[in-house]
Order: C-alpha cells, then sequence, then structure tokens
C-alpha cells in the first residue's frame, strides 16, 4: 500500500491544482467557463456531463468541495490504485451528470465537484463490506462518522444546491463499488482426472 501513496497525493493535489486554476481563468474571463455547466435535457448539453464536474461557480463553491475532494479522493486512490480509481472517479461523473441532465431543474445550469464527493463518499462507505476487507470496512465507518452529515446534501432541501447531482453522485459511487470491485485471486490449483482403466 505505501507504494500507492505517492502516486495517489500527487495526482489529487494536481487535481485540486487543476480546478483552481480553472477557476482562476473562470474568474479572469467573467464565467466564461460557466458555459460547461450541464443544462437539462438539451441533447447538446451531454458533451459538458464530463467538463462540469471540474467547473465552479466562484471561489467559495470551489473551497466547499476541496477539502473533502483531496481526502476521500486520496483514501480511494490509495486503497485502489490510481488507475481504478479513475475508473471509479470516471463512473461517479457520468452517473451525477446524467443524473442532472435528467432531473434538473429547467432552466438552471449545474457544474461542481460535490457530485464526485458525493460518489466518493459512498463508494468508501461500503467497499469494504462489498469485498469483505476488515481495513476498508473500518474506513468506511470512519468516512460515515466524518462526513456522514452531507447526505443531508442529497436531499432536496435547498433549491440552490443540486440535490441531484449530489444524489446520483452517491448512487454512482455505491454502483462504482460493486462493478469495480476487486475480484479474489485464482489459487492456481490444478485438478486432474482419474487415470483410466482399460480391459
Amino acid at each position: 500500500m505505501t507504494g500507492r501513496a505517492r502516486p495517489a497525493i500527487c495526482l489529487m493535489l494536481g487535481w485540486v491544482a487543476l480546478l483552481w486554476l480553472l477557476e482562476g481563468v473562470d474568474f479572469v474571463t467573467g464565467g466564461a467557463l460557466d458555459a460547461f455547466g450541464i443544462q437539462p435535457r438539451e441533447p447538446g448539453e451531454l458533451v459538458d456531463v464530463v467538463p462540469a464536474a471540474f467547473m465552479h461557480f466562484g471561489f467559495g463553491h470551489l473551497a466547499a468541495n476541496t477539502l473533502p475532494l483531496l481526502i476521500l479522493g486520496f483514501i480511494a486512490a490509495l486503497r485502489t490504485g490510481v488507475r481504478r480509481f479513475l475508473a471509479v472517479v470516471l463512473l461517479i461523473i457520468l452517473a451525477s451528470g446524467l443524473g442532472v441532465w435528467l432531473t434538473a431543474a429547467p432552466g438552471s445550469n449545474t457544474a461542481g465537484a460535490s457530485g464526485v464527493v458525493f460518489g466518493l463518499f459512498g463508494y468508501l462507505l461500503v467497499r469494504g463490506f462489498i469485498e469483505r476487507k476488515p481495513l476498508d470496512i473500518g474506513i468506511g465507518l470512519a468516512v460515515g462518522v466524518l462526513y456522514g452529515s452531507i447526505l443531508w446534501g442529497a436531499l432536496p432541501t435547498d433549491s440552490g444546491i443540486s440535490w441531484q447531482g449530489h444524489l446520483f453522485g452517491l448512487i454512482g459511487g455505491v454502483l462504482a463499488a460493486f462493478a469495480l470491485r476487486e475480484r479474489p485471486r485464482s489459487t492456481g490449483a490444478v485438478t486432474t482426472a482419474a487415470p483410466r482403466a482399460t480391459l
């Protein structure tokens, strides 16, 4: 596991730096990147499902997502390895973005990494139970205790927050835990047929 720590932290620091760079560009250009948000049920907006996860509406919005993304992303990348982690994140982004595209309020524009945050929360919460790994069960329980309150964000309690992105991101994370679970390795045992007797 220790060999995964450096790639995991480099990946997450690079990801967060990219988000802040993009928001800096958005600020300088007067919100030009906000157009990459998702406007529901417009066919042409499907191309923004992935980019929307990297855009934010202001530095306050980005700051709120930065720390949980960094922490949850680092834990997930550390425990699964970078390659599987990237597959998990892609599935979460697609689930969250498509959920927003299908169900968000008409005329809304949705962007931000919070769908990924909710997805990683869901992924870490259930992964240990699915793969039957005691350490990851413990990590999931700790994540649940520390970040469990974010589940309120998956409910339609605030019209200014995309609970749809949160909810479908959470669902995507749980689905990723099932779909991308680590299969037990084959023992390589070989069975041989009993020798034949001829008369």
